[in-house]
């Protein structure tokens, strides 16, 4: 195990509980955290900061779907269903990591990602008003398919997916942003679970980063669930937006010009 300087440790705290608030809110913690962990301890291999990343996110997710479910009304059935293929679809898309490159994904991710900002500025009121849909046999199927591919790709490849959840919440089971947030929570803690029964019999986590790191994602997390509650459908969306254009930045960055 790499030993730490004294800077380090205190640096991934921070950005830990920095990532904790932001994804509690609307997504994306993985956007800092995981470049973080990169750029702190870049001797380590891809995959123990893989892992590391995984296990520390887990308890922040973990808190932020605890504190919106006692705070919102969610529908369970669809929402479960979804969660449940996830997780499955999660572990299928980690172990399908050689068989196509994740560069291959990039083009495929960032046109959805355009596509999915265009449609939230052009409907001014999509994500504004909760008006929940009857949850029949189509919404069902509906919450299977999209569990399952959210999940692969959560596995397979993982930017964005929460924006993704919260988004398909909103368009296709009529939630507003705050309910579509806390769902996806539920769903994104399945797929961080599956993830996490690959990494750990495998060894792929640094404890002693990782275990300080689960505490300041947790506070990040209570703060960021705090803010969500507080501020209501109305913050939520203009974060999602801001999520999402970060999203794009980076992914044509590392389509076009990054690596």
């Amino acid at each position: 195990m790499l030993e730490l300087i004294p800077a380090e440790l205190p640096w991934l705290i921070v950005i830990a509980f920095v990532a904790g608030l932001v994804d509690a809110a609307v997504g994306g913690g993985g956007l800092i955290q995981l470049p973080g962990l990169f750029t702190a301890l870049p001797q380590q291999p891809a995959g123990v900061l893989f892992g590391t990343n995984k296990f520390s996110s887990v308890f922040g997710t973990g808190v932020s779907a605890w504190r919106y479910t006692r705070a919102v009304r969610l529908p369970w059935r669809p929402v479960l269903l979804a969660a449940a293929a996830a997780f499955a679809f999660a572990f299928l898309g980690a172990n399908a990591v050689s068989l196509l490159p994740r560069h291959a994904v990039r083009p495929l991710v960032l046109v959805l990602l355009v596509l999915m900002l265009g449609y939230t500025l052009m409907k001014k009121d999509f994500g504004a008003l909760h008006r929940p849909r009857e949850v029949g046999r189509r919404e069902l199927w509906i919450a299977l398919a999209m569990g399952g591919g959210i999940g692969f790709y959560d596995g397979f490849f993982g930017p964005g997916t929460g924006s993704f959840l919260i988004f398909l919440f909103v368009r296709f089971f009529g939630l507003d942003f705050l309910r579509a947030s806390a769902a996806s929570k539920v769903v994104n803690l399945a797929t961080n679970v599956a993830a996490l029964s690959f990494f750990i019999p495998s060894g792929n986590i640094l404890l002693a980063i990782a275990m300080p790191m689960a505490a300041a994602n947790i506070s990040g997390a209570v703060v960021g669930t705090r803010l969500a509650l507080r501020g209501g459908t109305p913050f939520i969306r203009k974060l999602f937006v801001a999520l999402v254009v970060v999203l794009i930045a980076r992914m044509a960055w590392d389509t076009f010009g990054g690596r």
